[in-house]
């Protein structure tokens, strides 16, 4: 793959909460949180890390299309649909708002997973053509 911008280091996230937030992205996701201020957090996961922002009541990462759907900004990718249907099961029995999984007419399957802020993140059972080529 050749290009300029070779991957996605840091996506920043609006938050209400730091110390909330920080803490529901390490027991619920499993992200590790490596620094924390009272305006935000750092915490890594999937390869990437996450900026925690303090930020005003009601902002989030979503946004509406046109079709007036709200919609997220991120695509987790798991390992299958096996994987895709334990992980929205543990969602599920951890309270994590989620969505039904979907079938949005190509490859694999998709749910949708919100924070305590609500921010909208989704979750894809196939694996980038490019990400598995990479772990071989």
């Amino acid at each position: 793959m050749s290009g300029k911008l070779l991957r996605v280091g840091t996506v920043y996230i609006p938050v209400t909460d730091v110390a909330r937030s920080a803490g529901w992205y390490a027991d619920q996701l499993g992200a590790e949180v490596s620094y924390r201020d009272e305006d935000k957090a750092i915490v890594n996961l999937a390869g990437i890390s996450f900026f925690l922002v303090k930020a005003a009541e009601g902002e989030h990462s979503n946004f509406i299309d046109r079709h007036g759907e709200e919609r997220f900004s991120l695509t987790f990718e798991v390992d299958g649909l096996d994987a895709l249907e334990a992980l929205h099961a543990e969602f599920s029995d951890q309270g994590i708002r989620i969505g039904d999984i979907e079938d949005r007419g190509h490859a694999g399957r998709n749910f949708v997973f919100a924070d305590p802020d609500g921010n909208r993140f989704d979750v894809w059972s196939e694996l980038s053509p490019v990400y598995v080529r990479s772990s071989v």
